[in-house]
């Protein structure tokens, strides 16, 4: 139960309090509270032809944004975040239509050069845990995760993810800045792009992730393909 209280609260934070890129307002008395939770964890994407902004929602499914023409964060590619409500009807070559509620940007990275045996000296190797939850998933190349860790005296907290031992396996390495000594647990997320790992042609494999939590390594399998 606690885990769930923690995970609640956090949610409420990240709604109310977060960098948030408010897309609509209502007066009426009726007002839908769902559409401060999030409902969707999305890439934005702009296509390249028409400058039009696009979600991708998984794999294979696309979100045409009937009330957004163009990203609010310019041409970056980002994962985010979302609250929409799909639309009747569909609109060219996209999957979906939907209206945006809002969005709000997950820290976005590339992976890090694995430096081998300097790997925990470099980015390194402070525990951490993985949430098991909704926003932990590979999908649309990426690695998404929401860890978990003790946040007490302000300092940065980096993530950094590199390559493993076998060709699908990657290693999660957690640098808490000495922030090390207790304090408040909190939640995050981070989206790793998984460009540096062999092209799966078209295949689903399974993608190890490795990571030092507070009883020890730990590991999880997710099916993993490459982005067309």
């Amino acid at each position: 139960m606690e885990m769930k209280r923690l995970l609640f609260c956090f949610l409420s934070v990240l709604v109310v309090l977060g960098s948030l890129v408010l897309l609509s307002c209502s007066n009426d008395d009726d007002f839908d509270n769902s559409i401060n939770y999030p409902n969707a964890l999305v890439t934005i994407k702009t296509n390249s032809s028409t400058g039009q902004v696009y979600f991708q929602l998984d794999d294979s499914t696309t979100i045409l944004p009937v009330n957004l023409k163009t990203s609010p964060y310019g041409d970056k590619e980002l994962r985010a975040l979302a609250n929409f409500r799909i639309q009747d009807g569909q609109n060219g070559h996209y999957s979906k239509s939907a209206y945006v509620n809002w969005v709000d940007t997950i820290r976005t990275k590339n992976m890090a050069q694995s430096l081998g045996l300097h790997n925990d000296d470099v980015y390194g190797k402070d525990p951490v845990e993985v949430v098991n939850d909704w926003t932990t998933i590979v999908e649309d190349g990426y690695l998404t995760l929401r860890f978990r860790t003790y946040f007490g005296n302000g300092a940065k907290h980096t993530m950094s993810l590199v390559k493993g031992e076998d060709p699908y396996e990657v290693v999660l390495h957690h640098n808490a800045s000495g922030d090390t000594n207790g304090g408040v647990v909190r939640d995050g997320l981070v989206a790793f792009r998984l460009n540096d790992l062999p092209d799966t042609q078209g295949k689903a494999v399974d993608l190890t992730l490795k990571w030092q939590s507070f009883t020890g390594m730990k590991s999880v399998k997710f099916k993993y393909i490459s982005r067309k």
